[in-house]
């Protein structure tokens, strides 16, 4: 057999790299302050917010209210021996709704023969019931999800991690219970009772404004007959 012809040998050539090239290389990779352009041109995720939101409170909150209910704050309402509707009535001086979702009362269903009279007081027919499109029946996550969306609800709950979310969403007050009666955060006192005052110090308050009134309109009174 004869030996098989072997092809040219070539000398491996090295790149050369370029002044050129380098100085490209440091602008591009190796400056810390050159702007990176792949996040410039992702598109700005802003959320729109309802004109009502202009000032710190949420000013399209007017009585009838609508309260979102809790399982828990069902559960305490039962221990504190406090009616929901005259409850709530009596903390915003107007007619209030309880609210009620498929997976709260879904939720009461779960906890058995203990929770009973939580049950039958749910399905009340003077509650409203919401219904769930989504998969599961945690109520935190559907409450949460519904008052960022509709922000024509008071949430009443208790529960410590629920709270800290939804302060977390302008625009929503809270009701919770503390010293055997209901309270109220982050709604404007203009709102409650239909634009009336919240008589929290009893009626010496509402006397001192009465005579604080009457005291500035004598005084003009007074500067106009001098004129």
């Amino acid at each position: 057999m004869g030996r098989a012809k072997k092809g040219p040998k070539f000398a491996k050539m090295k790149k050369m790299i370029t002044s050129k090239a380098i100085k490209h290389h440091k602008q591009e990779v190796l400056n810390p302050k050159k702007k990176d352009l792949s996040l410039e041109k992702l598109p700005r995720n802003v959320p729109q917010v309802s004109s009502a939101l202009f000032f710190s409170y949420n000013t399209a909150l007017g009585p009838p209210y609508r309260v979102l209910v809790d399982t828990n704050f069902i559960n305490f309402s039962i221990q504190n021996k406090l009616d929901l509707e005259k409850a709530m009535l009596d903390c915003l001086y107007a007619k209030c709704t309880p609210c009620i979702t498929d997976c709260v009362m879904a939720e009461l269903e779960k906890l058995g023969q203990k929770y009973r009279v939580a049950l039958r007081i749910a399905k009340d027919p003077r509650f409203e019931r919401l219904p769930c499109i989504h998969k599961g029946t945690y109520a935190d996550d559907c409450i949460v999800e519904r008052v960022t969306k509709h922000k024509c609800y008071i949430v009443a709950t208790c529960d410590r991690d629920l709270k800290r979310r939804i302060r977390k969403i302008p625009g929503v007050p809270i009701m919770y219970i503390t010293q055997h009666k209901y309270s109220i955060e982050r709604l404007p006192e203009a709102t409650v009772g239909g634009g009336r005052p919240l008589r929290r110090g009893g009626m010496g308050q509402t006397q001192d404004v009465a005579v604080s009134f009457s005291t500035v309109s004598v005084s003009i009174q007074n500067d106009y007959s001098c004129r």
